[in-house]
């Protein structure tokens, strides 16, 4: 049986890396990127990768994300893995001279967002009594220099997403499926970080159940 591999994020580095080494593994599988609705933010063309099939996901709509899991499993056959990959864009900007059309969409597409489509995925996996949910995320501090602003908007929806995962791996013995976690602390590096967490899948049994493994030069394989 092809393994199903449903991958949902939005356009990073890490989120390349990921693909790419899911490449290498099936030979297809889907994903989902967050439309990048920020003002002032450049469209960039996704990195094209022939094994995906590519989903339209509205992340602030929780009809769309019932429509997204049930396209996903049509186009698979099913869902046996979801790599979940936060990696929100930072919004560097004076507090004052931030939109409110931007904290709309930061909160409705990079935090509410992950409520709804992790909500469907729990509800197919139980449904089957199987299937991994991995949570994905950059543990990189964000620095910022003197005459930089901090990032407002990213962090926050990034911090969301963070304890979003420690309450789903503290409750991960009460469902049908496997929660996993994985946290990159190594900038650079997310060749190797994507290596390391398929290792990880791979490697998984009933003891990796709600566990987070942490990868970076002073957590490798903890």
């Amino acid at each position: 049986m092809t393994r199903g591999i449903f991958i949902a994020g939005n356009e990073s580095a890490l989120s390349r890396a990921i693909e790419a080494e899911t490449s290498n593994r099936v030979e297809q599988f889907a994903a989902a990127f967050i439309p990048n609705r920020l003002s002032g933010a450049v469209k960039n063309s996704t990195h094209e990768i022939p094994q995906r099939l590519p989903l339209e996901w509205n992340p602030s709509s929780p009809i769309s994300a019932r429509t997204l899991v049930l396209a996903a499993e049509n186009r698979l056959e099913h869902i046996d893995e979801a790599i979940l990959i936060c990696s929100p864009p930072s919004v560097r900007l004076k507090t004052s001279d931030i939109s409110f059309s931007d904290v709309e969409i930061m909160l409705n597409d990079h935090i509410k967002g992950w409520f709804f489509l992790i909500k469907e995925l729990a509800s197919v996996f139980n449904s089957r009594k199987h299937g991994t949910l991995a949570l994905v995320y950059s543990d990189i501090p964000s620095v910022s220099s003197r005459d930089e602003a901090a990032d407002i908007l990213g962090q926050p929806a990034l911090a969301s997403f963070r304890a979003l995962t420690q309450g789903l791996l503290a409750s991960a013995h009460n469902e049908a499926y496997t929660t996993m976690a994985f946290s990159d602390s190594d900038a650079g590096n997310e060749s190797a970080f994507a290596s390391f967490l398929y290792k990880s899948l791979d490697e998984s049994s009933k003891r990796s159940n709600g566990k987070l493994h942490k990868y970076g030069k002073f957590n490798l394989f903890k």
